[in-house]
């Protein structure tokens, strides 16, 4: 077994596919644009893919106010002050700044314009 997609459901569902298109480099596979405005997208690799879709009968998660320990999409960055500098002016956050981890990894969180948390990293080694 594999995954196959992680799924967030948001409050604007176009306007965020729309910004993850723009600014992370993910490409979309397939889209709904009806209700529940489902948007398959997939990154740069082509083998990570997360859905944003909006389905007014579930509960909405309060990304603005999570803890970024508590959930948080990862993507490996070459340059996190110049992913940070790009992504900000696109209207994220900062949430923090750039931390050393132990091993010589390299990491900042930064929130999206709906307040999910990005963890920008940079590994010393690649993981996968």
């Amino acid at each position: 077994m594999r995954v196959e997609h992680v799924a967030f459901n948001v409050e604007e569902p176009l306007e965020m596919a729309r910004w993850y298109v723009e600014n992370l480099g993910f490409v979309v596979k397939r889209r709904v644009m009806e209700a529940p405005w489902a948007h398959f997208i997939v990154d740069s690799s082509g083998s990570t893919m997360i859905e944003i879709y909006g389905n007014p009968d579930v509960p909405l998660s309060d990304f603005r106010n999570m803890h970024p320990g508590t959930l948080h999409l990862a993507f490996v960055s070459e340059d996190i002050q110049s992913d940070i500098d790009r992504l900000s002016a696109a209207g994220a956050k900062l949430e923090g700044g750039i931390t050393d981890l132990p091993g010589g990894d390299i990491m900042a969180f930064i929130r999206d314009p709906w307040g999910l948390t990005l963890q920008l990293v940079k590994r010393r080694e690649s993981m996968i």
